[in-house]
């Protein structure tokens, strides 16, 4: 079962642009796949619109970036935890972390 990090982003926004400076490196290194959906991107934000109103029905709360740890992205997927809002790449990497972390508790 594959684990990834999905990306909800907007190509107008400052923080969202200055994650993506590590963001997908990060989730590689966690041995994690990374999908970008970029709110404009109509093709993509489709394919993965799904997930985010599992966790958000109504977009209302949801931070900028979102991240979305899903299982079986791709399927039948599990989400396993977020990650909301800019963060140091440190910071960003432990978050990652901890959501990965709580699901193995599962």
């Amino acid at each position: 079962m594959s684990q990834a990090v999905i990306k909800f982003s907007s190509e107008d926004c400052g923080i969202c642009h200055k994650m993506s400076f590590y963001d997908q490196k990060v989730a590689t290194e966690l041995d994690l796949d990374f999908i970008d959906v970029k709110m404009q991107d109509t093709q993509t934000y489709r394919k993965y619109r799904q997930i985010l109103l599992a966790q958000y029905p109504n977009k209302e709360g949801m931070g900028w970036p979102t991240y979305l740890i899903c299982d079986s992205p791709e399927g039948d997927f599990k989400i396993l935890g977020e990650v909301k809002g800019g963060h140091p790449k440190g910071e960003f990497r432990n978050r990652l972390k901890s959501v990965l972390a709580s699901a193995s508790d599962l």
